[in-house]
């Protein structure tokens, strides 16, 4: 048996982890975090499930730890190296699936994973994980006649824009068309802005209600076009992925750190899925 820590309990994400964890076979939820001054604080981590697990919701992340063999983290990126630091301190594997990461605090990430083995990535769907290597594919066999644009759209809570899984599409295009994100990305669109420069990678933000995730590319060519679409209708496929990820960290070997990304847990070609 798996023994589960989720933090971010009280969010929609965190309850929809707990309920995945309380219905598999081989997972045991053994702590339940969540920020001081929730609600959920005290609370017992199955409540929104429907069923009692004697898990109480704490915001003490060593007593969360406690007996924790690996810990799924949405929440927010202070919230997470906090976290990460004191996965540290008792030895347990991390599953982290928070965005919006400036590149010094990846970079704290990637320290930590020298130590303790940690999965990081934009995105814990399966589905959007293969979408990934799709792009790479179409990428490189379409080439520079093709225009490329990253639509993606989520509900109207989500703090960071363009998404950490746009963000991490169009790294893969970079990627695949040799060329780097921070020079070729265009991020806004505002007033006469000229012809598309060649060889550009679009970005354009949707952000209402409550979609819970949408991301189309879209490459332009002249006469055609071809589109490849990933559409989340619950986080249900974030949270299968998640506990894939935990089963694969409890499978290295003793003592095994790491960075890893969902290209390693599904044996995809590595390099599809970064960070």
């Amino acid at each position: 048996m798996l023994n589960v820590a989720i933090a971010g309990a009280g969010g929609r994400m965190g309850r929809m982890l707990i309920d995945a964890v309380l219905a598999s076979a081989d997972c045991l939820l053994t702590g339940a975090l969540d920020l001081p001054g929730s609600p959920a604080i005290g609370q017992d981590a199955g409540t929104f499930a429907g069923r009692a697990t004697g898990v109480a919701i704490t915001a003490d992340v060593d007593a969360g730890l406690a007996g924790a063999q690996v810990l799924i983290d949405f929440t927010r990126p202070e919230g997470t190296l906090a976290q990460l630091a004191a996965c540290r301190r008792h030895g347990v594997r991390a599953v982290v699936g928070t965005t919006g990461f400036t590149a010094a605090q990846k970079a704290a990430i990637a320290e930590h994973a020298q130590q303790v083995a940690t999965v990081f990535a934009a995105n814990m769907s399966v589905g959007v994980n293969v979408m990934l290597q799709l792009l790479a594919t179409a990428a490189q066999a379409l080439g520079e006649g093709y225009d490329i644009e990253v639509v993606e759209a989520h509900h109207r809570h989500k703090v960071d824009a363009p998404s950490g899984t746009a963000l991490a599409m169009g790294e893969v295009l970079a990627q695949a068309r040799g060329v780097g994100l921070d020079t070729h990305g265009v991020f806004a669109r505002h007033g006469h802005t000229g012809e598309r420069p060649p060889g550009s990678i679009g970005f354009a933000t949707v952000r209402g209600g409550d979609i819970v995730g949408e991301h189309t590319v879209i490459f332009a060519g002249t006469g055609e076009r071809l589109e490849i679409a990933h559409k989340s209708s619950s986080r249900a496929n974030y949270a299968d992925g998640s506990l894939r990820a935990a089963r694969f960290l409890a499978a290295l070997q003793p003592g095994q750190a790491g960075l890893y990304g969902m290209d390693a847990v599904l044996g995809l070609a590595p390099g599809t899925a970064p960070r």
